[in-house]
């Protein structure tokens, strides 16, 4: 399955799955990620981390950790 942190720049995918567990899962979806929500990946840094993205109109700068607990199609 894919995960938000194997989106490319410039990539809108849809979030499908949060694999998170607890206060970790709460947080994501208290930032606006939810199931069937659109994702528009924004940058990467230079090393991978963090990854900015464009969710329900803002931006948010999430931590490679975190993308890889979001399933997207």
């Amino acid at each position: 399955m894919k995960t938000l942190k194997d989106a490319k720049v410039g990539e809108t995918v849809k979030a499908t799955k949060l694999t998170g567990e607890g206060p970790v899962k709460r947080r994501i979806m208290d930032m606006g990620i939810t199931k069937g929500v659109e994702i528009y990946v924004r940058k990467v840094a230079p090393l991978g981390d963090p990854v900015e993205v464009t969710v329900r109109g803002y931006e948010l700068s999430l931590r490679k950790a975190d993308a890889e607990m979001i399933q997207v199609e």
